[in-house]
């Protein structure tokens, strides 16, 4: 293939990815306001806890000490050349559910393939959180979660006052590349 057939598939894909991950936002934002009230969100997120917690009993210690918690059931990267991701989930503050929030995730380089994963991401104090709930938390591009599997969170810790843990849907992991995430905090209607 020609450079310009290069430069034209990776466009398409971008606009592809474009068009799956930013097209209705809006409606997403409304959707997302209510997930928490949806039962079958709530049923998957604490089965997503449940599940980490019974593969790692050592990340009961973040779920019982972090100021709060984003917990996202079903996230799904794909990429060639272009990558992207998103996910919905539900947020708690000490122990609270408290809102919900969208996660998207896009970053170019070489790369291919697929997956589906659980993540958790924990806030260690109010600052942490503070900047999650205003829409402000981003990870670097080199970010990776830690695997959930025995022992992990006993040795896992906070950076700049966050942990991220991530576990496969179906099959072996090797790395959580979380790098680019963003995420969209959506409080509970008062």
């Amino acid at each position: 293939m020609t450079s310009k057939t290069h430069l034209f598939a990776a466009l398409l894909v971008c606009a592809v990815l474009f068009v799956a991950l930013g097209c209705g936002e809006k409606s997403s934002d409304t959707s997302t306001a209510s997930a928490a009230s949806e039962p079958t969100m709530k049923q998957e997120v604490d089965e997503t806890i449940g599940i980490m917690k019974s593969r790692d009993p050592s990340i009961n210690n973040f779920f019982d000490t972090a100021y709060g918690y984003a917990v996202f059931p079903d996230v799904v990267e794909g990429a060639f050349i272009v990558g992207g991701g998103r996910g919905r989930g539900l947020v708690y503050k000490q122990g609270k559910l408290v809102g919900s929030a969208i996660m998207t995730q896009g970053d170019i380089g070489l790369q291919a393939g697929g997956q589906a994963f659980r993540e958790v991401v924990f806030f260690k104090d109010r600052y942490a959180y503070a900047t999650f709930a205003a829409s402000n938390l981003e990870f670097s591009a080199k970010a990776t979660a830690v695997i959930v599997k025995a022992g992990a969170g006993a040795s896992a810790d906070y950076e700049n006052g966050v942990a991220a843990f991530a576990m496969p849907k179906a099959g072996a992991m090797l790395k959580a590349s979380i790098g680019g995430q963003k995420f969209k905090f959506i409080p509970l209607p008062d």
